[in-house]
């Protein structure tokens, strides 16, 4: 479990034409001028390899680089999903009302970890993140201190995944660097895996991003193992998509209950649950997943 601690940051104007405001770098704050302009140089370039925060004062954006935003937290309302494929994302709530045991691989800006630690305070939450200044970068998004049933683990996702007893009912994954999705954790073995970590009815669900044809093969991959269970969901306003796959053996949505539930945890957690079932019920006739699978066979 990391420890909380104090990450002095660096902060610069921003270089960029469409990200206004100021930088937060995981850089000495006192840089000299030379070093600054240094800096600035590498981050238009894209050189610099290290993620830094854009913050234009109403909004706080995690990066990798400009074409790669990770995370979005509103100032204003820090513990809010600013993201719709990150309010997607809770969409599990749905079949799995009262989780226990979560896991995220990927903890970005921790949307998700402080939305699931102030809505579902009965769950133990663990996110998982490979890289420490996505780590250090906690106190710019205002993560909590570690407490019972909170922690963040600074480990490789794949490693912990496969060392954690079976019974996780929710495991999310949002996990990229700064090229895409992490391809570590599109294989069929770590499918497999998450596929015998989860609990009876436990349900994974994966942030997908960029190009539909890049991550066709992980939906493939991830069809196969759960025996087709699975529904992919559009997000256009984010152009992303939200895979959901599910543990539960012979998993068969009772759609007009889980509409009249969604009105449930609508006026539970905030978010716009009905909305959301219908999307799910639409991809799912329309065989989004089904069709993305095929597309990502025929490219082997």
């Amino acid at each position: 479990m990391m420890a909380a601690a104090t990450h002095p940051f660096l902060e610069m104007p921003s270089p960029f034409e469409t990200e206004v405001g100021k930088l937060l770098l995981r850089e000495s704050p006192t840089a000299t001028a030379g070093e600054v302009n240094a800096l600035r140089a590498r981050l238009l370039d894209e050189s610099y390899d290290k993620p830094f925060v854009v913050d234009d004062g109403e909004l706080r954006y995690l990066y990798f680089n400009t074409r790669l935003m990770q995370s979005a937290m509103r100032i204003a309302t820090p513990d809010t999903l600013e993201l719709r494929y990150t309010q997607l994302m809770m969409s599990f709530l749905l079949f799995l009302p009262r989780p226990q045991r979560l896991a995220l691989i990927g903890l970005g800006g921790g949307s998700l970890l402080k939305f699931c630690h102030r809505q579902l305070p009965a769950a133990t939450f663990t996110a998982i993140e490979i890289d420490a200044d996505v780590i250090a970068f906690g106190e710019a998004f205002l993560l909590p201190p570690p407490a019972a049933g909170l922690q963040i683990v600074h480990t490789d996702g794949v490693a912990w995944l496969e060392q954690q007893p079976p019974g996780i009912d929710a495991l999310l994954i949002d996990a990229f660097d700064a090229h895409g999705f992490a391809p570590a954790l599109a294989s069929r073995d770590f499918l497999q895996c998450a596929w015998d970590k989860l609990s009876a009815k436990g349900v994974l669900v994966i942030n997908l991003a960029g190009e539909a044809e890049r991550y066709a093969g992980l939906v493939a991959e991830a069809m196969a193992v759960f025996d087709e269970q699975a529904i992919v969901v559009p997000v256009p306003e984010d152009g992303n998509h939200v895979l959901l796959a599910f543990r539960e053996r012979h998993f068969e949505p009772r759609w007009r209950w889980l509409h009249n539930h969604a009105k449930e945890l609508r006026a539970r957690h905030g978010l716009d649950f009905p909305v959301m079932a219908q999307k799910i019920e639409r991809a799912a006739r329309q065989s989004v997943a089904r069709d993305m699978a095929g597309a990502g066979r025929r490219a082997r």
